[in-house]
């Protein structure tokens, strides 16, 4: 997002937040428009008109299938759904506006947008009338989990998209070339983990009913489409159904908030690019240079990050939702443990709650559990695993996540055979300090070691760097 996006969004979030009644509605709506407006334009502009009007659909169907069948059979929804139709004609309408910054001038033809509104629909109330008695909702939540998985991979996956574009170019009569990167997705990594939050606690018995305003709503909340944090559903809902004032409190809050993320965001961040890692890992002969770009990096990331996560809180205020801390001064944590329980809280919560958690329940209540560092080891090694190939899917990624499985699993083990020694040690308050900024000065090194991965593209290019940072080539 630039910063006049960003302010936009921020003046509609307020004028949201004004309204005592109609402002889940009017969140809906803006945020409806949000995705049309933010989402990635393509050189064909009839994909940057679907894929937002994509995410739209599969929100309201995802829906479908997670409500049971009273909150389905509502007439509360009908609004919802005229919302979401309406904003996707406007969009269509643009063809004949034209004004470039809100969306590509050629779209669809808006009889075509509103037959498909119409289909879907029909669609819906086809799957409420199968599903009228909760049969076989069970059955299509398992399968709607496995393909919205097998969609995320497709996303995050180059060669796959790129293999795809040029499939869907040959049958439009184009020419089948392979693009890497054709089919971006904005926002897809966060809306298909909410999507997945839902499907798995319905399965659970967990989730509560909502209309589909209400879900749609929390699905593509503008504030945090693009970048979190991943809210769950039953706190985003207390926020939402109590449409309280904006107090004088709340407004000092969000423009402390807004204020302090641009800064991190637009100065900082965007400062330390033009010297960190990446751009500048070929041109690197010495370890100095190798130390400093790598450092720089280290804290683009954080302040980029962190930073449009303080703008997301700060729009959620001034719209009335409070959106959960994603960062916790990460970088100052005396082990990687805690530094994972402050870094991207929001995304470490959903992989603790829907496979570590889980994982680990089952291993002890299997009829013979393995030893717990066996169970330990198993779990952290797949969550960091997945949460890398949440990023994307390469072998860098990977080699991210394992660098970070390794360092929690030898922490983890470290941690419980010194517990008792570095407590008998630790006596005094300077020896406490001491332990604590040593702690702090490892952890970071290891982190920052680990951005290696994250920046550079492949493994022989991360090992060169590895090299150079230690004066070995």
């Amino acid at each position: 997002m630039s910063i006049l996006n960003i302010f936009i969004l921020a003046a509609l979030a307020a004028l949201a937040g004004l309204l005592r009644k109609g402002r889940g509605l009017a969140l809906l709506f803006v945020s409806a428009l949000a995705v049309y407006w933010l989402g990635t334009r393509f050189d064909n502009s009839s994909y940057t008109f679907w894929i937002p009007t994509g995410t739209l659909a599969l929100a309201a169907v995802s829906w479908a299938l997670t409500a049971p069948p009273e909150a389905r059979a509502s007439r509360r929804n009908l609004p919802g759904f005229v919302i979401l139709m309406a904003a996707s004609l406007l969009a269509s309408l643009n063809r004949y506006f034209q004004i470039e910054p809100f969306f590509a001038t050629t779209t669809p033809r808006v009889q075509v947008a509103a037959a498909f509104w119409l289909v879907l629909l029909a669609g819906l109330a086809a799957l409420a009338f199968l599903l009228r008695r909760g049969r076989g909702q069970r059955a299509l939540l398992i399968l709607a989990v496995i393909g919205g998985i097998a969609l995320l991979a497709l996303v995050k996956s180059p060669a796959l998209t790129g293999r795809l574009y040029g499939l869907v170019n040959s049958l439009r009569g184009g020419g089948a070339e392979s693009v890497p990167f054709a089919f971006q997705w904005l926002g897809f990594s966060y809306v298909a983990f909410r999507l997945l939050h839902t499907f798995f606690d319905r399965l659970s018995g967990r989730l509560p009913a909502v209309s589909l305003d209400e879900y749609v709503t929390y699905v593509i909340f503008f504030p945090a489409f693009t970048a979190g944090p991943i809210d769950r559903i039953e706190r985003f809902l207390k926020d939402l159904r109590d449409p309280r004032p904006v107090r004088a409190a709340d407004w000092l809050e969000a423009g402390r908030r807004f204020f302090t993320g641009l800064f991190k965001k637009f100065v900082l961040a965007d400062a330390l690019a033009l010297v960190s890692i990446g751009a500048f890992a070929p041109f690197v002969r010495t370890p100095g240079w190798a130390w400093l770009v790598l450092y720089a990096y280290a804290f683009r990331l954080l302040f980029d990050f962190s930073g449009y996560t303080d703008i997301a809180i700060g729009m959620g205020l001034l719209a009335g939702i409070r959106l959960p801390e994603n960062f916790a001064s990460p970088y100052l944590k005396p082990n990687l443990t805690q530094f994972w329980n402050s870094w991207h809280m929001s995304l470490t919560q959903w992989f603790r709650a829907y496979f570590f958690n889980p994982l680990v329940r089952g291993f002890r209540s299997a009829r013979k559990p393995p030893p717990a560092w066996i169970i330990i080891a198993i779990a952290q090694f797949g969550t960091m695993t997945l949460i890398g190939l949440w990023h994307g899917i390469s072998w860098n990624y990977v080699l991210w996540g394992l660098w970070h499985a390794a360092g929690l699993f030898v922490h983890n083990r470290w941690s419980e055979w010194t517990r008792v020694r570095a407590a008998a040690w630790a006596a005094t308050p300077a020896r406490k300090v001491l332990l604590n900024v040593t702690g702090i000065l490892v952890t970071f090194h290891y982190v920052a070691l680990g951005w290696v991965f994250f920046a550079l593209t492949t493994p022989a290019q991360s090992w060169v760097f590895f090299l150079k940072l230690f004066g070995l080539a």
